[in-house]
């Protein structure tokens, strides 16, 4: 292994561009002719669209164009598309309501796009936007699920989600888990909540629209995950022309957590207005047009259930969830409380059934769809919640109750109740790993020396599993150029993981050469021919495996070459010495360089030393890990600090633990500010957004973090993924909610306190705390 290869603490190759301010993200760049565009959106939740009134707007200095309705229908472009349509439990699919690219006759959410202005520049966009007037006759909006569940809410879709419900669908054995729960010594029963988050990335969302009148061909530049994946839905369902018709460039982004894999409104809107004016368009979002706009995360209501035998071992469990889709449904909103985690329910647990039910309300509320994990962090919730609850009501400890139930080692591969088969893990081995990190033993000492400084101590324990490394196969090429630099094509795309890097190290390691000699091309769908995007934690599962294929197969091709320049008897007579990045005929000194192999491909009918392989995964990945919490609760202000917090992870075979750390630490800080401070609110009666700005939606501070220990365990490589990698950058996410939540009820237990919902925010604290204390001293 060369010392940029696979294994290395490399750092981030990317990171000389963006901390020296040479990052290109969408809002560098600047077209020749370029002009702005600004968005009107409804200001109400839920209203009859009876006119738009754009003659003023028209008139004001520098507009070029208003675009409302009427002139997108008039070009025949279609709306955004929903395109996972689940099956109901009786059998029938579930219909997509239609999502047009700007209002037609009833607005739905607050944000939600009317009209679109154009203008030269982005201030006079924004001026002429003010002066676009919506007619909107208001209607009363049900923007949370329990309203829009409620006898006599307003219906959004009555004729796809009669009674705001999209879908009704379930997964498991309702008869085998029902027999196991009438057998039970003892059944748990939780409530919970699985609060609305907002992505908030670094980068806010943004586009910019061109159009070539002699191709007669489109160009799209946007932050995103996967610009094959927008270009495939924009050509099917927007403009209904080939794909060939349109070209989408991702640059660098700053940021996704699973919001940039989707359609948007604005995609389509500046296409649109470039090509009916004749010159490329921009549109950026400010920060309270994305807390608005950006699809939101989670937002679930669930009823989980845990059956138990007399020696706390569980037998089944099952799942009711209610999950919020928004006014419309996002394309893949439909997967997320359905398949991408109900499976994930059952944990790392040895069930003998599972049931889980989901039925997706329509409310007056922004779409919502992937976010961070992905239904994968709602499913832990529910589980761990579960099992930290057992525990408390049996009175077996919250680390035995796990290693009681935990699926053994030896059995791997194991096939869970809902039909996933885990390859490979040890999970009372990692559990003993995290544990013996956290100084779980010493714990008692430190809520001691908490509660003589007046404080409330707690400790919360979590243990996750997940599937990634789904999504489809991948494909990679890899280029040698005549003078020895290494491309990399790939579609998956970089929102801040460093692929540069670990897609590099790959390369170095497999070819010899140097890092500073490879570059990795991303995100351009003209030069990049295919490409499923990042999401699932896919990237190196999956575009790692076909790369690393790739690699392999270049090597095998510039041995056949080098075979003839060395006139070597085949090229089983020439050996690669990969340190060295030298081909070598065997039991000689005769050597070619790659660069000189490559110079001799491109001189010859091949034309060049090219290579492209894809893999397609037979099945999920599945990381692991344990999460260890600790917390600080004032109880006279309710605000709580997390002290400690421990991550031992099996993530198989680690590729660069500096990447790893970045992924890990990240993840877990998102989902530690679920739990504490993050929730999007509207209110209950009209719909208005509550939380559109940072001064109303907290995101976590560097003094709300503390310093995270964390290690792998690297003794359980993936048995089904040539790499041994199982994924990692969803995990953190998926452990640290209910390790939070879980250290929050532990410190609040003494008072009786068995439950808090997230977020616990100092507040929700403080009231809880109040008013068990009423409970207990009525007067």
């Amino acid at each position: 292994m060369g010392r940029f290869g696979k294994g290395q603490a490399i750092r981030r190759v990317e990171d000389q561009r963006f901390l020296t301010g040479a990052g290109r993200f969408t809002d560098d760049i600047v077209l020749p002719g370029m002009v702005f565009g600004a968005v009107v959106r409804s200001p109400h939740a839920h209203g009859v669209l009876k006119a738009v009134d754009v003659d003023a707007a028209r008139t004001m200095p520098g507009v070029l164009g208003v675009f409302t309705i009427a002139d997108l229908d008039a070009v025949g472009v279609g709306g955004l598309p929903t395109t996972i349509l689940v099956k109901n439990r009786d059998g029938s699919r579930m219909t997509g309501p239609e999502r047009p690219v700007l209002a037609r006759d009833r607005v739905r959410f607050v944000g939600e796009p009317v009209a679109f202005v154009v203008a030269e520049t982005a201030h006079q966009a924004r001026d002429a936007a003010e002066a676009v007037f919506p007619d909107i006759d208001p209607l009363d909006a049900a923007p949370d699920i329990a309203t829009a569940l409620t006898d006599g809410a307003p219906v959004l879709h009555p004729d796809e989600a009669p009674g705001n419900i999209l879908f009704d669908w379930e997964t498991g054995d309702p008869e085998a888990t029902a027999e196991q729960f009438a057998r039970a010594a003892r059944i748990i029963t939780l409530d919970l909540v699985n609060s609305r988050v907002a992505p908030t990335p670094m980068e806010p969302r943004g586009a910019i629209g061109r159009f070539d009148p002699e191709a007669g061909r489109y160009e799209l530049f946007t932050g995103s995950q996967g610009s094959h994946t927008l270009r495939g839905w924009l050509a099917e369902h927007v403009f209904k022309v080939p794909a060939d018709r349109i070209r989408v460039v991702s640059p660098d982004v700053g940021g996704g957590f699973g919001m940039r894999l989707f359609l948007m409104n604005e995609h389509a809107l500046v296409m649109v207005a470039a090509k009916a004016l004749g010159r490329p368009v921009k549109w950026i979002a400010d920060r309270s047009e994305g807390f608005a706009s950006d699809l939101h995360g989670r937002d679930h209501l669930t009823r989980a259930e845990l059956a138990l035998d007399v020696d706390g071992r569980f037998l089944a469990i099952r799942a009711d969830v209610r999950g919020n889709i928004g006014a419309y449904c996002s394309q893949n909103a439909a997967f997320i409380p359905t398949m991408a985690g109900a499976a994930m329910i059952v944990g790392v647990y040895a069930f003998k059934a599972a049931t889980y039910r989901a039925r997706g309300v329509m409310t007056n509320s922004t779409p919502v769809d992937a976010y961070r994990g992905a239904g994968r962090p709602e499913a832990a919730y529910l589980l761990e919640r579960l099992v930290e609850t057992a525990a408390r009501e049996t009175g077996v400890s919250v680390d035995e109750i796990r290693r009681r139930n935990f699926i053994p080692a030896a059995a791997m591969p194991y096939t869970t109740a809902l039909g996933r088969t885990y390859d490979s893990g040890d999970f009372a081995a990692v559990l003993e790993e995290g544990l013996r990190d956290a100084d779980w033993a010493g714990f008692e000492s430190r809520r001691a020396a908490s509660a003589a400084a007046g404080r409330l101590r707690g400790i919360g324990l979590s243990f996750y599993i997940e599937a990634c490394g789904g999504g489809g196969d991948e494909s990679a090429t890899v280029q040698v150029a005549s003078d020895g630099m290494v491309t990399v094509l790939i579609g998956s795309q970089s929102t801040g993981q460093g692929h540069e890097t670990a897609y590099g190290q790959m390369v170095a390691d497999a070819l010899g050469v140097p890092l500073d000699r490879i570059r990795v091309r991303q995100g351009d769908t003209d030069e990049v021919p295919t490409g499923k995007g990042t999401g699932g934690s896919r990237s190196i599962p999956v575009g790692g495996a076909a790369l690393a294929a790739a690699a392999d197969a270049l090597v095998v091709r510039a041995r056949e070459i080098a075979a003839d320049l060395l006139e070597a008897d085949g090229s089983d007579a020439v050996e690669h010495d990969a340190d060295a990045g030298l081909f070598r005929r065997r039991g000689t000194n005769r050597v070619l360089t790659l660069a000189e192999v490559a110079q001799a491909a491109a001189e010859s009918a091949a034309g060049g030393l090219s290579v492209t392989q894809a893999w397609k995964p037979p099945q999920a990945t599945y990381p692991n890990g344990c999460h260890v919490c600790e917390v600080e609760i004032d109880p006279d202000t309710g605000e709580v600090r997390v002290d400690r917090y421990t991550i031992v992870d099996d993530v198989g075979t680690v590729l660069n633990p500096i990447l790893l750390r970045g992924q890990i630490i990240g993840g877990a800080v998102q989902g530690l500010a679920q739990a504490l401070m993050e929730e999007v609110r509207y209110d209950r009666e009209t719909g208005q957004l509550l939380t559109g700005t940072f001064q109303d939606y907290q995101v976590p501070r560097a003094r709300d973090v503390p310093d995270i220990s964390f290690r792998t365990v690297e003794d359980f490589p993936c048995r089904t993924n040539p790499l041994g990698v199982k994924g990692a950058g969803e995990a953190g996410t998926i452990g640290a909610t209910p390790a939070v939540i879980n250290a929050v009820v532990d410190a609040l237990a003494p008072f009786g306190i068995h439950h808090i919902d997230m977020p616990a925010t100092p507040h929700r604290v403080w009231r809880t705390l109040q008013t068990a204390r009423k409970a207990r001293n009525p007067t």
